[in-house]
């Protein structure tokens, strides 16, 4: 196949291209110089390369990269880009500045568009304890039911995002302590208060004993027939909606030891259009209630919170 075997520069006769050389079991190399077209193309690609280590940030150092003579990094693309979001949002975010948030609902426009802001602040601060669907978990209320402690109109709502719920430090925030009555009932005077708190949900039985240590020690904050009371943020107890767990042993733990959750106050966290933003969200998630109904039901202010 190929002339003198013993010359270092052996031509292949079928192609006329010298040897590398090289055997591995009778198999030689041929030394097929690469595509002009190829060699152009890894030459330029070297030449970009250099290029692009001299315009932008490319060698690392012992505490940063180099800068580039272009002046580029991503840092400060990203700071432009936010900066440019900030401007797009800044007409909507004047408006909601300078309109009370009672107005609110006045203006379905920026009402929707608080809400698409209110949803987005929601799943950066708020997701931790609601959850991504507003659903609550154990101790974190519900957001989705119309099952207010303090109230559900957007002024009550937006009060407690800036104040939150016993909060310390915060002389505004909401307030309210349930008193531990660990050593006051016997068991069986203990059972027939859990019990008749469980009939005002229609899930128990009561009882004189357990009616009659219900209106001794409850119904002052719960209300006769466990209606709760937004002005003491006190839950209401006949609407099988609870914070805590519905088994008799929860409700008898809450009764003996009672776990109060704080919510922290969002003033000085997030600006003023943001909160207003997110109370909007909160409101549009199926349980708000309009100003004047709020204000008949009881003349406060808000967090939505499960019956403890």
């Amino acid at each position: 196949m190929a002339n003198d075997p013993s010359s270092k520069n052996r031509i292949d006769e079928a192609t006329g291209t010298e040897f590398v050389g090289h055997e591995w079991d009778g198999i030689e190399e041929l030394n097929t110089p690469l595509p002009r077209w190829w060699l152009w193309t890894f030459y330029i690609c070297i030449a970009w390369a250099l290029a692009y280590t001299v315009a932008y940030p490319a060698w690392p150092m012992i505490s940063q990269a180099t800068e580039g003579m272009m002046g580029w990094t991503s840092r400060g693309q990203l700071a432009n880009e936010m900066e440019d979001a900030d401007l797009a949002r800044k007409e909507v975010r004047d408006q909601l500045a300078a309109t009370d948030i009672s107005n609110l609902q006045g203006n379905p426009d920026l009402m929707q568009k608080a809400v698409a802001g209110g949803r987005a602040a929601f799943l950066v601060n708020c997701v931790q304890c609601h959850g991504s669907g507003a659903a609550g978990s154990p101790g974190y209320p519900n957001l989705n039911d119309d099952d207010w402690l303090w109230g559900g109109d957007l002024a009550t709502i937006e009060t407690t995002l800036k104040h939150g719920i016993r909060q310390p430090g915060d002389d505004m925030t909401r307030f309210s302590a349930m008193p531990a009555f660990a050593g006051m009932f016997d068991t069986a005077q203990l059972d027939a208060l859990t019990e008749h708190v469980l009939s005002l949900s229609g899930k128990g039985q009561t009882s004189p004993a357990g009616a009659q240590a219900y209106a001794d020690n409850c119904a002052i904050c719960h209300g006769p027939a466990g209606e709760g009371d937004r002005m003491q943020g006190a839950p209401r107890l006949n609407d099988a909606i609870w914070l805590r767990g519905s088994t008799k042993a929860d409700i008898q733990q809450q009764i003996l030891q009672p776990r109060m959750g704080v919510m922290p106050s969002w003033s000085g966290r997030l600006d003023p259009a943001t909160i207003k933003m997110l109370a909007a969200y909160v409101h549009s998630l199926g349980g708000g209630e309009d100003f004047a109904e709020a204000q008949v039901e009881a003349p406060v202010t808000p967090v939505d919170e499960q019956a403890e």
